[in-house]
């Protein structure tokens, strides 16, 4: 009797799981390995989040530091967001850069937003403090929130991988990466 409540505890889904769908996109911009992760709440907006195979979250890689300062014009840290119809966001493109995540091996990495819309928030947490990235990617350590146009929420999923599919990838990669061997 007393594992039951262990057991019910193990199968307890989390925040995310119960209420955001995960959503994939592989080799973003034709990058190996560089996949994202969009999870979509059903009141549509869209969280950006480093996928667990991301090579920032893999090889055990140091955050130097994270930038939204995507050129000299445009920093993702401008966006300003008021009123009911999101006024002032920027709109994003699917291959719109968000962030650059520099390593401290001299790797760096361009985070894309996967998704058309408009970008509600940045997370400046991860500016101050970059390990929770790789601590707790789904949750406190998103990159951005997306509001996807109410006419294109149900058509932007049909680039991204579902979970199984995006599985399927990555276990097809590692067995390329273990035969080349």
């Amino acid at each position: 009797m007393a594992t039951e409540p262990a057991a019910a505890a193990a199968t307890v889904p989390s925040l995310v799981d119960r209420y955001f769908t995960r959503w994939y996109k592989a080799d973003v911009k034709g990058k190996p390995c560089e996949d994202h992760c969009i999870l979509q709440h059903s009141n549509r907006i869209c969280v950006i989040t480093l996928a667990e195979s991301h090579p920032v979250l893999q090889s055990g890689k140091t955050i130097k530091s994270i930038s939204y300062q995507i050129s000299t014009n445009c920093s993702r840290l401008q966006n300003k967001v008021s009123g009911k119809f999101k006024r002032g966001a920027q709109f994003l493109t699917e291959l719109a850069p968000l962030c650059k995540i520099y390593c401290s091996d001299g790797e760096e990495y361009t985070v894309s937003s996967c998704v058309r819309g408009r970008l509600m928030e940045v997370n400046e947490n991860i500016l101050h403090k970059p390990s929770i990235l790789q601590e707790k990617p789904s949750t406190e350590g998103y990159i951005a929130v997306v509001l996807p146009k109410f006419e294109e929420s149900k058509s932007i999923t049909e680039g991204l991988l579902t979970q199984k599919q995006y599985e399927e990838v990555v276990v097809k990669r590692t067995n390329a990466t273990t035969a080349a061997s």
